[in-house]
């Protein structure tokens, strides 16, 4: 299948070309040249009840919800049909390999904008969730200014350092509510971050720690990614950080595939739309505000220029077949 090359709608963006070795050696790279080759589209019931209708690669290439725009990847939402039956469509998609450890490193031009009912996020997880963990590097909902960092695990998982509370990653029981770390920076969420032609997230997953970093396209990438041989170590404090406490990492997170999505309501931004003063006055329900407006939502797309995945040289970074979610 060819992917539309047409979304002339979009601004310029840089893409960074990566050739790794040193600390860390490029494994998978997922870009303009072969990201639909290598995700695949989930079409079935939203295991959030968000008010979405997730479409599969065939409909979602006919109806302009994914392609190519300014060398990058583009996965948006349906914003011009109003009161859809099934919810808004939308796109969720995954690696087809999945992941144990490493480095994976996303340049992202442009997240999903501020809008009341709408929830995106760029994540990993494995299979019989939460059993194999998930990890949330991007999530937000509704007009939300910065990102959610959050680990979501069977009961008995907590952390003791950095940037993190000791709450046990299971919670209530079920996982459904996790462990996070609030980032403060409004430039890595949103508005803030299209503003500035976003930027460059990495996850350093190992035994000892999992941690995001976060490096905005105004400041400074490191060289060492821009060279293609990321080195975290020299990256300084990351934007969040799990380690210490009674988690046995390799025990609770495995087999990882990395997913783009936008869900709209369900179990977040539905839950707290009575709690925001402005998404509540608009509507008495989130479903029907976002059924009712589906131009609010022009902005509602991820712009992608890269996902690459490192293997530590000498490491302990392994594959796994694909999770069918």
């Amino acid at each position: 299948m060819s992917f539309k090359r047409n979304l002339a709608r979009l601004g310029g963006v840089l893409s960074l070309a990566l050739v790794a070795q040193a600390a860390y050696s490029i494994q998978d790279s997922y870009d303009a040249s072969n990201f639909f080759e290598n995700f695949v589209f989930y079409d079935g019931p939203d295991p959030t009840t968000g008010f979405v209708q997730y479409v599969n690669a065939v409909t979602a290439n006919s109806t302009g919800l994914a392609g190519y725009a300014n060398n990058g990847v583009y996965l948006g939402v349906d914003y011009q049909t109003k009161n859809p039956a099934a919810g808004r469509a939308s796109v969720r998609v995954s690696t087809k390999k999945a992941y144990t450890r490493g480095l994976i490193i996303a340049d992202i031009a442009h997240q999903p904008g501020p809008a009341c009912g709408s929830w995106p996020a760029f994540w990993t997880f494995g299979p019989s969730w939460p059993h194999s963990g998930e990890i949330d590097i991007i999530e937000g909902v509704n007009l939300q200014t910065n990102t959610s960092i959050t680990l979501h695990t069977s009961p008995g998982c907590s952390f003791s350092r950095d940037s993190f509370s000791s709450g046990d990653c299971g919670a209530p029981g079920d996982g459904t509510q996790g462990c996070g770390a609030s980032s403060q920076n409004t430039q890595d969420f949103g508005a803030g971050f299209n503003e500035i032609g976003g930027g460059v997230y990495a996850l350093h997953w190992t035994s000892d720690a999992i941690k995001v970093f976060f490096f905005p396209r105004t400041g400074k990438i490191p060289a060492d990614i821009e060279a293609g041989n990321p080195d975290p170590s020299k990256w300084g404090a990351p934007t969040a950080s799990f380690s210490g406490g009674g988690c046995d990492i390799d025990a609770n997170f495995m087999n990882h595939n990395i997913v783009f999505d936008t869900t709209f309501c369900g179990q977040w931004a539905g839950k707290v739309w009575g709690d925001d003063p402005v998404c509540s006055a608009k509507a008495p329900t989130c479903q029907e505000y976002v059924a009712k407006n589906p131009a609010d939502f022009q902005d509602t797309y991820w712009l992608i220029n890269y996902v690459k995945v490192f293997n530590e040289a000498g490491g302990k970074n392994s594959i796994a077949k694909r999770f069918d979610a």
